[in-house]
């Protein structure tokens, strides 16, 4: 008959076996190993994945570019809505156009440190001069879109005519996105 010996609290022949007791965790011993399981084992499991994504998140795959920019995107369309919002008195065309132009900068530089990484190969200068062409074309599109809907829909507020602004910077982001991964970063 074989007798099994149970280790004590305290008195653990593998390392950071006591810790996963303590933590009221399960842990199994393998040979001089301890493989974590439990609570343990799913923290342990959900900081390397975290750590991993991370690392994807900041590669400079497509997609984790696509998704930077559409964060950068998003932000900037917060801080374009505000100043729409704060503007609007004035009219809803300069409304437009000093949220634009502000939102713009912001991104442009956005884009180029964290979306492109390309601080060390663009300078700021030449990316708000080929960004901000691409953003005049989106101005364009969205001051004839304001226009219209100003014209056929008079009585619209500032909400309404902010919504329809940024789902046609949405349609214009797309565009926004090939060009400046292809061509300016």
């Amino acid at each position: 008959m074989a007798v099994l010996d149970i280790p004590q609290r305290g008195a653990t022949p593998v390392p950071g076996l006591a810790d996963a007791y303590s933590y009221g965790t399960e842990a199994i011993a393998y040979g001089t190993e301890a493989v974590a399981t439990g609570t343990e084992a799913v923290r342990t499991a959900g900081v390397r994945w975290t750590a991993q994504l991370g690392d994807w998140l900041r590669s400079d795959h497509t997609l984790a570019q696509l998704i930077r920019f559409a964060l950068v995107g998003g932000l900037s369309n917060v801080g374009y809505l505000l100043l729409f919002l704060a503007f609007y008195g004035e009219g809803p065309q300069l409304a437009n156009l000093t949220g634009s132009i502000v939102s713009t900068a912001i991104a442009n530089e956005l884009h180029r440190r964290l979306t492109f990484h390309a601080a060390g190969r663009v300078r700021w200068y030449t990316a708000q001069i080929e960004g901000g062409g691409l953003a005049l074309a989106g101005l364009a599109i969205t001051s004839g879109g304001l226009a219209i809907l100003t014209n056929t829909a008079p009585g619209l507020g500032g909400f309404a005519e902010a919504a329809a602004v940024l789902a046609i910077t949405a349609a214009v982001g797309t565009f926004r996105f090939l060009t400046l991964r292809l061509w300016v970063f």
